[in-house]
């Protein structure tokens, strides 16, 4: 009577073993799953804010640098004015010089031979002037529009040089930095931490809806380039910085060309002076504006690599709420 008891105790301690044996992993595998959950909650939210603003910068940045585009072709355009009403100007100059010296020899003329003078000059010069005092009158007005265009294009360039500036400081700072690229990363661990719950929990008939929802959304992460997005963004620093550096040059040399003392000197040696810097002012101008265009170009596929992230960030955030 005693060993059959001795014998039913034994066998209730074996399936009291078995019986934990059983519930034991399941019970661990549960709470594995729910760390993993845990932490892929904290690893991932608030990724899809930090992207956000840097999409918002990039789209600021585009529109900063389009307007320095904008002035630098603005200042291109009156600068290629500006050497035509130059040329004229200069043509103007010397058919004075050239009537001065003709009535200097000659006091008097008939009305025929001043019309005939006239004429020649018409012909020579491609003008249609009929006196002196129309030639004089006329080289003044060529020489305001000359002097106007001048400080339009000196203006556009400093416009221009300004917003380069401004585009290379916010390129400069919208990158992803490692705060942001240590989360993200730690998200993609934490998926996979995840993952591996999962197939545990599987195991044990454990719901694992929830999880896999969030690995199927935030698993995108593993696929994002962030590198693009910092290299473009280096990109648009330094074309902006070259559009800076360009457009103060020029925005000097454009200065210098129209003062008053460039202006009057009539020698050779100024009129010279004054066309090599009016040259070089045209040629910065244009300088200026190709690399606000590349700025520009470097800052909008910027927000598209931005864009790709963002994409996968706010998924993933939504299946965490």
């Amino acid at each position: 009577m005693g060993g059959r008891t001795k014998k039913a105790a034994r066998m209730r301690m074996f399936l009291s073993i078995m019986l934990c044996l059983g519930v034991f992993p399941a019970f661990g595998n549960t709470l594995l799953l729910d760390d993993a959950l845990r932490a892929t909650y904290t690893a991932c939210v608030g990724i899809d804010e930090e992207l956000a603003d840097l999409k918002q910068m990039a789209g600021i940045n585009t529109a900063i640098t389009s307007v320095g585009a904008a002035a630098g072709v603005g200042a291109t355009v009156v600068g290629v004015v500006k050497v035509g009403k130059d040329q004229k100007a200069e043509e103007l100059e010397k058919i004075l010089e050239e009537i001065r010296e003709l009535s200097k020899s000659q006091s008097e003329m008939t009305e025929a031979e001043i019309s005939t003078f006239m004429s020649e000059f018409n012909l020579a010069y491609n003008t249609a002037i009929a006196s002196e005092e129309e030639v004089e009158s006329e080289l003044d007005k060529t020489t305001k529009q000359s002097k106007n265009l001048g400080n339009w294009r000196t203006g556009l360039m400093a416009g221009s040089t300004a917003t380069n500036l401004a585009g290379a400081i916010i390129a400069g700072t919208n990158q992803v930095k490692g705060d942001l690229e240590s989360q993200i990363n730690a998200c993609k661990d934490s998926v996979e931490n995840l993952r591996n719950a999962i197939m545990q929990a599987r195991m044990d008939g454990t719901d694992i809806s929830e999880a896999q929802s969030i690995v199927d959304a935030c698993g995108d992460f593993e696929y994002s380039d962030l590198s693009k997005i910092n290299t473009r963004g280096k990109g648009a620093v330094i074309s902006a910085g070259v559009g800076t550096a360009t457009g103060l040059v020029g925005t000097v040399t454009s200065a210098m060309a129209n003062t008053d003392t460039t202006r009057n000197d009539n020698s050779e040696a100024g009129k010279k002076k004054e066309k090599n810097l009016n040259t070089a002012s045209n040629v910065l101008a244009g300088t200026t504006t190709a690399a606000s265009v590349t700025a520009t170009v470097f800052n909008a596929t910027q927000i598209k690599a931005i864009k790709q992230v963002a994409e996968v960030a706010s998924k993933c955030t939504g299946v965490l709420k």
